[in-house]
């Protein structure tokens, strides 16, 4: 990457961002600030699983907020999204706020953004056909992550999908879509399973990696990514354990995943993700879980298609500093970083026990659809049909 495009960039607005224990107290005069009736959207256990946010529904009604409850399971669907339009549509919302996963975060974005609209939400999601331009308009829009993986509390999109054959998985997105407000507080996050604090985790390293790597990245991203990437390291293996009760363990992996977020907004997403919209759509696998598995095997495929390329040199670089960052270690050289990066992905893959494709259902049969549907025009190398083959073959 040359030093005139790494100094060359837009960014997109960020919410009002309130991060830290204790921070859900601003949920209330958040809400406040847009009105009185809100539709609350979570998941099926959120509140009851988190002692933090179990009091929650109690507080917006001391406050005078008449909050409607949306819970959601799994992944949003176009009709979920369209259904909870039409709720709103009987009974108008000043604001939306959603408390819970990626997931929710996604449904409570979609519907915000549906809300003012008169069509169905699958018209304006992209790469379907017949796709309608979003105007931008929506109802505002409060997010409070309870785990740390997506970023999705500060990027622009929400993704969407419909499971099965002829399914997909793709982004409802405009730069208004960003969430006004954005409530980041480490103790919601205490409760979580550990599987759950895994694969969330490892998505948030993906966007981070995915998004240093971006040939769209710039000094603003790179900053984000390393500094996300070194809280990660010191978190995650922690909050995957016996600091799992640590606020402060939390809380950086919950700065991880925001810096993860802001910089996939900014510099966008490699071949893992591109893996996720196009499997996700025919299987039903967790985002998370399967960026824990292709992440190992696509960094390798990526470094070895750098090495082969005449314009390499400035991704190795990075991939050998994010192993720095990672490992905590000093290397002679950077393919030996490089090929340490690698080791260290493979054994928390070993070490965390990611499920394989295959677990899923997922065979070779699936390849050529999935390899044709893929595209990761943020990857850090172009990849073709042949690497991609390999990265999923290894994996399966």
């Amino acid at each position: 990457m040359s030093s005139e495009h790494i100094y060359d960039f837009s960014i997109l607005p960020l919410p009002r961002i309130h991060f830290g224990a204790g921070k859900l107290s601003q949920l209330t005069p958040s809400v406040l600030a847009y009105g009185r009736n809100l539709l609350l959207v979570t998941g099926r256990n959120t509140l009851q699983r988190s002692g933090a946010a179990s009091g929650l529904p109690e507080e917006l009604r001391r406050n005078g907020i008449e909050a409607v409850r949306l819970e959601v399971t799994g992944e949003p669907s176009p009709g979920l999204i369209d259904r909870a339009v039409e709720l709103g549509r009987q009974r108008p919302f000043d604001a939306v706020a959603a408390v819970g996963g990626g997931s929710v975060l996604d449904a409570g974005k979609a519907i915000s953004a549906m809300l003012p609209q008169r069509e169905p939400v699958e018209r304006f999601i992209e790469g379907r056909p017949g796709a309608l331009p979003h105007d931008g308009r929506k109802t505002p829009f409060i997010a409070v992550p309870t785990t740390s993986g997506t970023g999705s509390e500060v990027t622009n999109n929400s993704v969407i999908s419909r499971v099965g054959p002829g399914g997909f998985k793709r982004s409802l997105r405009h730069p208004a879509f960003v969430p006004d407000v954005a409530i980041i507080d480490p103790e919601l996050m205490l409760t979580l399973p550990r599987q759950v604090t895994v694969s969330t985790g490892m998505d948030a390293l993906t966007q981070l990696l995915e998004s240093y790597l971006s040939p769209f990245a710039s000094a603003y991203t790179d900053a984000l990514c390393c500094s996300g990437l070194e809280h990660f390291s010191c978190s995650f293996e922690a909050a995957c354990g016996e600091g799992a009760g640590s606020v402060a363990v939390r809380a950086g992996m919950a700065y991880a995943a925001l810096m993860s977020g802001i910089a996939l907004a900014n510099a966008g997403l490699g071949i893992v993700h591109g893996f996720a919209s196009s499997v996700g759509g025919l299987f039903d696998i967790p985002h998370g879980t399967l960026c824990a598995t292709l992440l190992a095997e696509a960094t390798r495929e990526n470094i070895r298609q750098l090495r082969a390329s005449d314009d390499g040199a400035a991704g190795l670089t990075k991939f050998a500093n994010a192993a720095g960052i990672l490992t905590g270690e000093s290397f002679g050289s950077e393919a030996e970083a490089c090929a340490r990066l690698v080791a260290k992905l493979e054994a928390w893959q070993e070490q965390f026990a990611f499920p394989r494709l295959g677990e899923f259902g997922l065979g070779e049969e699936a390849f050529e659809e999935i390899i044709a549907a893929t595209r990761s025009k943020s990857n850090a190398t172009p990849l073709d049909a042949a690497a991609m083959r390999r990265i999923l073959a290894a994996r399966v």
